[in-house]
Parts: structure tokens; sequence; C-alpha cells
């Protein structure tokens, strides 16, 4: 990839995963990722636990608006990921498509919500490890 990769989290309500993960990777790229999150049946705010749990580390995404997925979107991106939610969305030739089978935060505490964001954590850092690598 010679331009800044972009990046599109999915999930049915952007609230919760698919939140956290565009917040950890916009929080670790350090502006050489573009990153953006959608879902089909956006929710109405974002997750609260889900933001607590984000907020323990000193990110803030209380003010995020979850978005409707547009097929302009996932045109726009080079890194599609889905976070185990079953959404579906339209496939371009050339991107990258990943399914990230995780846990759904909805109804859960923070407590439980720390091993989720742990996980996906650890995700957004090999993803952002390997767009860097594709970049150099």
């Amino acid at each position: 990839m010679s331009k800044r990769p972009e990046v599109l989290f999915v999930c049915v309500h952007n609230a919760g995963r698919s939140q956290l993960a565009a917040a950890l990777l916009q929080h670790y790229a350090l502006g050489r990722v573009t990153v953006s999150s959608a879902g089909s049946q956006p929710a109405e705010k974002v997750n609260p636990a889900a933001a607590a749990a984000l907020a323990e580390w000193g990110l803030d995404i209380t003010a995020q608006v979850p978005t409707k997925l547009l097929t302009a979107d996932v045109e726009a991106a080079d890194v599609v990921i889905t976070m185990g939610c079953g959404d579906t969305c339209p496939v371009f030739p050339g991107k990258r498509y990943l399914d990230w089978q995780l846990d759904d935060p909805a109804g859960l505490g923070v407590e439980e919500v720390r091993p989720i964001r742990d996980e996906i954590d650890r995700r957004v850092r090999r993803l952002l490890a390997e767009l860097l690598d594709e970049q150099a």
C-alpha cells in the first residue's frame, strides 16, 4: 500500500466492539491509518460499559455516535473487519476482509467487558504492525 491504509470496523449496532477497535487503532496509529466504524443497525449511543472500559486506559469514546454502514464506506476501505456479529458487508475486489469472533459487550458490566477490550487491543496491535509492514 502506497497510501495511508484505511480500516473499517463493522458491527451491527456500532456501539461496542467496533467502537473499541476504532478508538484503539486510532490511538496507536498516530495518524498513519485512516480509521472508521459503522453498523447496519446503529444504536442510539455507544455502549456505556465499553466506554468505561476504554476510559480506564485514558481513552474517551463517549462523544462517538454509532454510524450507519454505507456501501461507500466499504468501497473506501482497504481492510474491512467484522466483529463476529454476523453483519454482512458488500464485497469489492481488492479489499481485505477479516472477521474477528468476539463476545458481544451488550448488556455486560465493565468487569465483563475488560477481557473483550483486551482481546480487541491485542488484535488491533497485530493489525497495525501488519499494515505498517506493508507500507514499508
